[in-house]
């Protein structure tokens, strides 16, 4: 390779802003104004009609008067349901377009929270010590770094403190097909980092933390043509599988790894 080229080329870390500004995750779900409560929630019935594991996850109800740290917080969906939920929430992100629409969301659903620009591997002071909960919803497996930033996360931990993650799975359907270059990791093409792992890498990735629970989630079941015009209709095996069956492979073949973990 060229050297002048090699200089000229962003930081791993850079590449990933850049993709994530280009197209702040989710940001399509609504087609109404960005600054308007139609589009905020628009935005969380989408997520949670085509992801409706991710409210039992992350248990929004039980951090009242916690305080919680989000990384990665995005456009904040899952933000405004710990606000909601009357916890104390300090929100993290790379991307400033992300973290400018989820400003605007939390003032037009009356809602506040704390949000940080910054980058997880390095993260910049949080204004406490220690938090409730350590909440980070398909983030780590895109950074370049991800053993990094969960050493940084320890230092915000006490004995007590949850550490609740998503990461995506390696032996799941959704890898599967984007290894038969029948999909993609995103919804928008080339993301720079989008790791994968099993179980064992996690428990590795995770130590010294005591995992509680590992288990996996969510199988997209939806015709794409149609999902992105906002109409909700499966691909064929999937609309003839029995109810029992989808749920059985989303607990074996889901993409979504979620984990629990303590101190």
């Amino acid at each position: 390779m060229n050297d002048d080229v090699a200089m000229r080329r962003p930081p791993v870390i850079d590449r990933v802003r850049e993709y994530w500004d280009r197209r702040p995750c989710n940001i399509r779900h609504s087609t109404a104004p960005v600054m308007s409560l139609q589009y905020s929630q628009e935005v969380t019935a989408r997520k949670y009609t085509i992801e409706p594991h991710i409210p039992e996850f992350a248990q929004f109800w039980r951090w009242t008067g916690k305080h919680v740290l989000e990384i990665g917080c995005g456009i904040g969906t899952d933000t405004l349901e710990f606000a909601r939920s009357g916890a104390n929430v300090t929100a993290v992100d790379l991307s400033r377009p992300s973290l400018d629409i989820c400003q605007h969301r939390l003032n037009a659903e009356g809602l506040t929270a704390t949000l940080v620009l910054g980058d997880i591997e390095h993260l910049p002071p949080l204004g406490r010590p220690q938090f409730d909960l350590i909440y980070a919803f398909g983030v780590l497996h895109h950074t370049p770094n991800p053993a990094l930033a969960l050493r940084n996360f320890l230092h915000y931990m006490t004995p007590t403190t949850e550490l609740r993650i998503m990461m995506y799975a390696k032996y799941s359907w959704k890898n599967l097909m984007i290894h038969l270059n029948k999909d993609q990791h995103e919804a928008q093409a080339a993301c720079p980092i989008a790791n994968t792992y099993s179980a064992d890498a996690l428990t590795k990735l995770l130590y010294p933390l005591r995992i509680q629970s590992i288990k996996k989630a969510h199988i997209f079941p939806w015709k794409i043509d149609k999902y992105v015009k906002y109409e909700y209709e499966k691909v064929w095996y999937f609309r003839w599988m029995p109810a029992a069956m989808f749920a059985f492979l989303e607990r074996h073949l889901g993409w979504h790894q979620l984990v629990v973990a303590t101190r």
